[in-house]
């Protein structure tokens, strides 16, 4: 019963002991979309430096690449480009020497002469959101907006903000400006508010509304499947690492325990308390009764 105890123990101990690491990636400037020839940065904001976060990517040209090995240049947990291409477009994520992976963004990179700057990580609902339509020498010129395919308004200076988002403003946005050309369209994503009690007088927020252009949202490549696979693969076996060395330290202790004890009671049983002159002399007398009575019966 105590090895049993002591084995659970240790295991919970092992199991408490392993922590996830977590990663974020940031982008500067924060734009899903970017001018070729553009400058920017990539850095993972990490709560442990020792996991070794590294920035990978996924283009059409490269898979799981890693910065300062074939693009980039590498600064510890940050990646600088320096020249942007249209190659580069493709989805980037951190990734520690564990296989543990942040959530992955999508950067487009063009070669026109107009984008539409939309944040390049989920809006939280409640929160306003400004869009940016300009060009490579202006970025206060009119434009107009439109949500998935359907024209939504003209802004005189080039930018419009969405109040208070809700999940049906989530969709694909792009944007026109007269006289230099189109945006591509960059997919805003909005995310639910963190789980809180509720107040009587929350109301519900709109349901999501459909695309009404039969446009999609972008299917993002992400971290190879077999990444979150390789992850877990890792944590059973580091689990298996851990706990292993304390079940055999435990099934020796217990074992020993048990050869102890059997051989205290073998060690019990032989022992053989020697008669007192007490016990001897009632065994004398007994012994002369026996004689005195056997001679009498023979006369």
């Amino acid at each position: 019963m105590e090895g049993t105890s002591l084995l659970l123990l240790l295991c919970l101990t092992s199991l408490l002991s392993c922590t996830t690491n977590q990663a974020s990636l940031t982008v500067s400037p924060s734009s899903s979309q970017m001018f070729e020839g553009d400058s920017v940065s990539l850095s993972c904001e990490e709560d442990d430096s020792s996991a070794g976060w590294t920035l990978r990517r996924n283009t059409t040209t490269d898979t799981r690449t890693e910065c300062g090995v074939t693009w980039g240049r590498s600064a510890g947990s940050s990646c600088y480009i320096s020249f942007i291409l249209s190659k580069h477009s493709g989805v980037y994520w951190c990734e520690s020497r564990e296989g543990a992976t942040s959530k992955s963004i999508t950067i487009s990179v063009t070669g026109g002469s107009v984008i539409l700057q939309s944040p390049v990580l989920p809006v939280m609902e409640g929160h306003d959101v400004t869009l940016h339509c300009k060009t490579k020498t202006s970025s206060n010129l009119p434009a107009a907006f439109y949500k998935d395919g359907s024209f939504i308004r003209t802004e005189p200076a080039g930018h419009m903000t969405i109040r208070h988002v809700t999940r049906s403003d989530e969709g694909l946005y792009k944007c026109d400006i007269t006289g230099h050309g189109e945006s591509p369209p960059s997919w805003l994503t909005v995310t639910d508010r963190p789980t809180t009690t509720p107040s009587p007088t929350t109301t519900p927020s709109p349901t999501s509304a459909a695309p009404t252009s039969g446009v999609t949202p972008p299917i993002s490549a992400g971290p190879p499947p077999d990444s979150d696979h390789h992850h877990l693969v890792f944590r059973v076996l580091l689990h298996l690492v851990v706990f292993c060395p304390y079940f055999i330290s435990t099934f020796i202790m217990v074992s020993l325990y048990r050869q102890r004890s059997t051989g205290n009671d073998l060690l019990v049983s032989m022992v053989i308390t020697p008669p007192t002159q007490a016990e001897e002399g009632l065994d004398d007398d007994y012994d002369d009764v026996i004689t005195a009575v056997t001679t009498e019966h023979h006369f």
